[in-house]
């Protein structure tokens, strides 16, 4: 009698603390979300709004229509879609390309590569293009190099200031966000694996397409997604490199939003912007998780 006594009454003192427990892992939630929301939710809902607005002080829609109609935001558009998705393109080829030598091919200063693209990683995009102008620029190594050899004043390499001279600026410094997913997928590939496949009388391709590739998929993908998302939005490339004619949607907004001081206009611009990248975002999430989910994978 005694013992049902002392468990009600510990019952009923559990009882009370119940809401407390579940209220105390939203008390922990509640900082992190004001934070995104102050840092992230709100200028962007801020920016929305901005796009809204008429240059009588009204609100409606005719900044969107005049915008959007205008053939200078179509050919930036397809312009920043057509560069995203070739530097992707190359920094996918070219990323893994360098990730199998890195990790499969053991040759002297392989470790040291793979720091030098780690410190790619940490430097600001501009750089790269500035390296590039030094280089590949009217002024550049190459060009004074090629005309010593061949005795021409006129500079040889113009690609620096076209589109091809953004996209090979972008694929140098994007391609290591390929790389580093890529190398660790390889490193989490058994290696008994491999010397299965070897052993069968399996060719190196044969190994490449039927063993190593299918587990690389998730992270070629990922870096992939990334490099994607980040072109897209890439503005220091473009910018410091001086191409006249590559107007590029984030090239756009400042002009809109800085040059002719059209806030509006740069409003619906930064608007369209931030559809497409959630867009590809929610693509890349569906197509990964359908993937992820495919026959040949466990749980």
């Amino acid at each position: 009698m005694t013992a049902l006594l002392e468990r009600s009454a510990s019952a009923g003192d559990a009882a009370p603390r119940e809401p407390a427990g579940r209220i105390r892992p939203l008390l922990w939630t509640l900082p992190p979300l004001c934070i995104v929301l102050i840092a992230a939710v709100y200028p962007l809902a801020r920016v929305c709004l901005e796009s809204v607005k008429l240059r009588d002080g009204g609100t409606g829609l005719g900044t969107w229509t005049s915008v959007l109609g205008s053939q200078a935001f179509r050919s930036a558009l397809w312009r920043t879609i057509a560069i995203a998705v070739t530097s992707t393109a190359g920094c996918l080829i070219l990323g893994t390309f360098l990730a199998i030598v890195l990790a499969f091919v053991p040759f002297p200063g392989s470790s040291l590569i793979g720091r030098l693209i780690d410190t790619i990683l940490a430097l600001p995009s501009f750089l790269i293009t500035l390296a590039f102008t030094f280089l590949y620029g009217s002024a550049g190594a190459m060009n004074a190099l090629i005309a010593n050899i061949t005795g021409t004043s006129s500079p040889t390499l113009n690609f620096l200031y076209t589109p091809a001279g953004v996209i090979a600026a972008e694929i140098t410094f994007f391609t290591p966000f390929v790389i580093r997913p890529l190398l660790a997928a390889f490193a989490l590939l058994p290696r008994q694996q491999l010397d299965v496949a070897a052993s069968l009388g399996a060719s190196p391709l044969r190994v490449l397409r039927a063993v190593i590739m299918p587990e690389a998929w998730p992270a070629l993908m990922a870096g992939g997604s990334l490099v994607l998302l980040l072109t897209l939005n890439e503005f220091g490339i473009v910018l410091f490199t001086g191409a006249k004619g590559v107007i590029t949607l984030p090239v756009l907004i400042y002009t809109r939003g800085i040059v002719t001081f059209d806030l509006a206009g740069a409003a619906v611009i930064a608007t369209a912007q931030i559809v497409l990248s959630l867009a590809l975002y929610v693509g890349y999430r569906l197509i990964f998780a359908r993937v992820m989910a495919g026959p040949g994978r466990k749980d």
